[in-house]
């Protein structure tokens, strides 16, 4: 491999990752705008539309139902989780209540006892409950911290929207300019070879964004069937907030349903308690296997290659490599495929 190509490929690997974290807006803007394109060009033909005419009523026509879909599933989802925190602190008022009508009702129990081992007993109980309620006040704690967090992310979040949405009108407004413009940057007998891996990229870059939301889509299905199979309330909400948890590898879904399914437990519902530690094998299992099949069928790599790449992203930059390594991997191929980059070791 030439220093040439070990340039561009450094240089390649910068690119993706300041798009995959301060340029997202812009990525994701210019992905929509390529998805959009096939309905731009529908416009143009069928109804004898401008280029900005199409293109706008296009990108209009994507925000509505953006925002659509977000005002009908979002504000069920927002109005539970509101209703939900509402409730928190008379859920922990009544662990606290029970855990204490529980230490009562052993005191009987202690008296049997001989004195020593009584008093050390009452003290273990004692301190495993307070153990526990603290425990529970800090997972109550913070879960506030993080819907404070949130609540002050929103100004950055209505930011990141607006640039997207003002992004994704001028990406499409000039998507055929940026085209050529990028295809300028190499002699004519490379074009095509870029064009093809372009359309490798294209292809594969959807897929693996669909794939991703295939996947929070169908353990959301499953979090929520679960959830109400065991008649919790607010199960659209909660089965959110384990999605959530779910993305985040450092967390994962254990963080909301062990405790839960501690207090319930403890609480004396056995049912639910059981309930939602199959749910949460059944989440984590259900998550591990269509993972890494879902993500590899849609961006025409293998599974073990998709699973290897998002755990050693994560490793070594966080949430952000989950995205980033397969990405890379999906680049490597559409390179290889046209011999753009070509690896070959004698020995």
């Amino acid at each position: 491999m030439s220093l040439r190509t070990l340039i561009f490929c450094a240089l390649g690997i910068v690119l993706l990752y300041g798009l995959f974290t301060t340029g997202f807006p812009f990525l994701l803007a210019m992905l929509i705008a390529i998805l959009l394109e096939p309905v731009v060009q529908a416009l143009i033909r069928y109804f004898r539309m401008g280029r900005l005419a199409a293109a706008a009523a296009a990108c209009t026509m994507f925000t509505g139902l953006l925002l659509g879909f977000v005002y009908l599933v979002g504000f069920k989802m927002i109005s539970e989780l509101i209703q939900f925190w509402k409730d928190a602190p008379d859920y922990v008022n009544e662990a606290r209540l029970f855990f204490e009508d529980a230490t009562a009702k052993t005191q009987l129990f202690y008296e049997t006892l001989p004195d020593g081992m009584a008093e050390q007993a009452q003290k273990w109980l004692e301190s495993g409950v307070g153990m526990l309620t603290d425990n529970i006040n800090s997972i109550v704690a913070a879960i506030s911290g993080y819907f404070v967090s949130v609540a002050k992310a929103i100004p950055s979040l209505f930011v990141f929207f607006v640039v997207f949405v003002i992004g994704l009108y001028l990406i499409s407004f000039s998507l055929p300019q940026l085209h050529q413009s990028f295809l300028t940057l190499f002699d004519k007998q490379s074009r095509h070879k870029v064009l093809t891996v372009l359309e490798n990229l294209r292809r594969a870059i959807l897929g693996f964004l669909i794939a991703q939301l295939m996947i929070s889509l169908l353990t959301y299905v499953v979090t929520l069937v679960g959830l109400l199979v065991l008649r919790v309330d607010y199960p659209l909400a909660i089965a959110l907030l384990i999605i959530v948890v779910d993305i985040l590898p450092v967390l994962g879904t254990s963080a909301v349903l062990i405790p839960w399914a501690a207090y319930s437990i403890l609480a004396g519902n056995m049912h639910l308690g059981i309930g939602l530690l199959v749910l949460l094998l059944v989440i984590m299992i259900f998550r591990r296997l269509i993972e890494p099949k879902i993500i590899g069928d849609a961006v025409g790599i293998n599974a073990l290659a998709a699973l290897i790449s998002m755990y050693v992203g994560f490793q070594l930059i966080g949430v952000v490599g989950l995205f980033l390594g397969p990405a890379l991997i999906i680049v490597y191929q559409a390179l290889r495929k046209v011999g753009l980059l070509t690896i070959n070791i004698k020995i």
